[in-house]
C-alpha cells in the first residue's frame, strides 16, 4: 500500500519538471510589456476577433485568441501580487488598462463602420457570465502559470488563451458601444472582468504554491492590505457571476419542463406541434406552442391542459397557443420538420383541396343539371310526347332491404293531361334513357290516371 501511495505521488510530483524562479519572473516580466510589436499585434488580433464576431465564425475567432498577447499583464498581475513586487504590480495593471483600452477602441470604430450590425450567437455568447466562466478562467490560470512555469513548455498559454476566451468580450463590449446597447457593453465587459481577475488569482495561488520568494517590502501591513483587497475583489466579482449562473439553471430547468409538457401532452391525431418556446417576460413565465393542422378549439385545450402544468413543475406558466388551418395526414411531419418542408407540405396540401374543390364542382354541376333537365327537354316532349303535361327527374338511391345493397335510379315522376297506354310510356322510357345516357328509367305516373 505505502509503495502504491509513494507511485501515485510521484506521479503528480513537481519536482525536477520546475525551471528555476529567476527564470519565471523572467518570461513573465517580459510578456507583460506593452509596447511597439505587442500593441500593433494586440490591435490586429482585436479587429479579426471583431470580423469573426460580425461574420460569427469560430474558426476565425479562436485564431484571433491565438494571436492576442492579452495574457501577459493578467499573468503579471498574478505574479506582482504573489511576491509582492508592487512595481511590477502597477505596471501590469497599466498596461492591461491600456491594452483593454486600446482593444475597446478598435472594436467600437470596426462595429461603427461595419455594415453589419446584427447580433449573432458568438456575440450574444459573451453578454451573460456565468459560475462556469468563473470556473473556467480560474483553471485556466492554474495551467498557465504551471505551463510558464515548466521546463518543458508547450502549448499552454495559447490553450489558456483560448479556453478563457479574452479577446471576444472586449470586441463585444465595442459592439455594445458602437450599437449603443448597454446590456451588451455590460455583460461582456463584467466576462472580462472574470476572466482576468479570476487567471490572476489562480496564478497568485500558483506563485504561493511553488514558494516563489517575496520581494523584500518595508511594509508588510500594505503587503496584508493588497491581499485582502485581491481576495474581496475576487469575492464580489464572483457574486453576480452564482446570481446569473442560478438564473441560467431555472431558465433551463423551465425550458426542459416545458418541452416534456409538450412531449407529453400535445398529441392529436390531426393535428402537430410545429414548434414550442418557453421563456420569461417581466416575471411571468409563458409557453408558445405552435400547432399545424386540424384546428382545435384554443379555449377547451388551455381549460384542459392547464391542471396538468403542476405535474410538470410549471405552475402558474402561461399557455399561447397559435395554431394554422392547415389539414394534416399522418406521418406528414415530424419534430424536425424545417421551413421549406412546411411550405411543400403546404402546396401538396392545397393541390388535395383543389382536386376536392374540382371534384365536388363537378357533383354540383351535374345535381344542377339533373334539376333543369326537365326543362331542357320541355320542347321536345311538347312535339314527341303531347300527353306530357309536367315531368320531374331526380337521381335516387334504393337499398335492397333484404341484403343491405345499395343501387342508383334515375326516376322521372310524370303528370299526364290524359290517358296514355302502354307503349306510350315504353317509348317514353327508352326516350329518357337515351337522353340521360343512363342504362335504366323508373316512370311514375302521378296524375292518377293510369295506363
Amino acid at each position: 500500500m505505502q509503495a502504491f501511495k509513494t507511485t501515485f505521488v510521484d506521479y503528480f510530483s513537481l519536482h525536477g519538471f520546475i525551471e528555476n524562479q529567476s527564470d519565471i519572473e523572467t518570461d513573465i516580466r517580459q510578456g507583460v510589456s506593452f509596447r511597439g510589436t505587442n500593441i500593433v499585434i494586440l490591435i490586429m488580433a482585436i479587429l479579426i476577433a471583431s470580423l469573426g464576431l460580425n461574420t460569427n465564425s469560430t474558426a476565425v475567432i479562436i485564431g484571433a485568441m491565438l494571436i492576442s498577447p492579452l495574457m501577459g499583464p493578467i499573468i503579471g498581475i498574478g505574479l506582482g501580487i504573489g511576491v509582492m513586487d508592487y512595481p511590477l504590480l502597477r505596471r501590469a495593471l497599466r498596461n492591461l488598462a491600456m491594452a483593454a483600452g486600446f482593444s475597446i477602441i478598435a472594436s467600437t470604430i470596426y462595429f461603427l463602420i461595419s455594415p453589419v450590425s446584427e447580433g449573432h450567437s458568438e456575440l450574444l455568447a459573451r453578454t451573460s457570465p456565468t459560475i462556469y466562466d468563473v470556473l473556467i478562467a480560474f483553471f485556466g490560470g492554474g495551467a498557465g502559470i504551471i505551463g510558464i512555469a515548466s521546463t518543458s513548455k508547450g502549448n499552454v498559454i495559447p490553450g489558456v488563451a483560448i479556453a478563457t476566451a479574452l479577446m471576444p468580450p472586449l470586441c463585444t463590449v465595442g459592439y455594445g458601444l458602437a450599437t449603443w446597447q448597454p446590456h451588451y457593453f455590460i455583460g461582456a465587459l463584467y466576462l472580462f472582468l472574470i476572466n482576468s481577475i479570476f487567471i490572476a488569482l489562480a496564478t497568485f495561488i500558483g506563485v504561493k504554491l511553488l514558494k516563489f520568494n517575496a520581494v523584500k517590502v518595508n511594509d508588510p501591513i500594505r503587503a496584508k492590505r493588497v491581499r485582502r483587497v485581491v481576495y474581496i475583489i475576487a469575492v464580489l466579482t464572483l457574486l453576480p457571476s452564482i446570481y446569473l449562473t442560478y438564473n441560467m439553471l431555472r431558465e433551463s430547468r423551465f425550458s426542459i419542463n416545458a418541452q416534456r409538457f409538450v412531449t407529453a401532452q400535445m398529441q392529436f391525431p390531426e393535428t402537430r406541434v410545429v414548434s414550442e418556446h418557453a421563456y420569461m417576460k417581466n416575471g411571468q413565465k409563458y409557453i408558445d406552442i405552435t400547432l399545424l393542422g386540424k384546428i382545435l378549439p384554443a379555449d377547451s385545450l388551455k381549460l384542459a391542459l392547464s391542471p396538468k402544468l403542476a405535474a410538470y413543475g410549471l405552475e402558474g406558466v402561461s399557455l399561447n397557443i397559435i395554431q394554422g388551418d392547415m389539414a394534416l395526414n399522418d406521418n406528414t411531419m415530424n419534430p424536425g420538420t424545417s421551413t421549406s418542408d412546411i411550405y411543400n407540405l403546404s402546396q401538396k396540401v392545397i393541390a388535395q383541396r383543389q382536386a376536392t374543390i374540382d371534384s365536388l364542382t363537378t357533383v354540383i354541376a351535374a345535381a344542377n343539371m339533373r334539376d333543369t333537365i326537365g326543362a331542357a327537354m320541355a320542347p321536345e316532349l311538347k312535339v314527341i310526347f303531347p300527353q306530357v303535361a309536367d315531368i320531374a327527374i331526380s337521381r335516387n338511391v334504393f337499398c335492397d332491404v333484404g341484403n343491405g345493397g345499395l343501387d342508383t335510379l334515375e326516376v322521372a315522376l310524370v303528370r299526364y293531361s290524359h290517358p296514355v297506354d302502354r307503349p306510350t310510356s315504353t317509348k317514353l322510357r327508352e326516350y329518357l334513357q337515351a337522353r340521360l345516357g343512363v342504362a335504366d328509367v323508373r316512370l311514375v305516373d302521378v296524375s292518377g290516371h293510369g295506363w
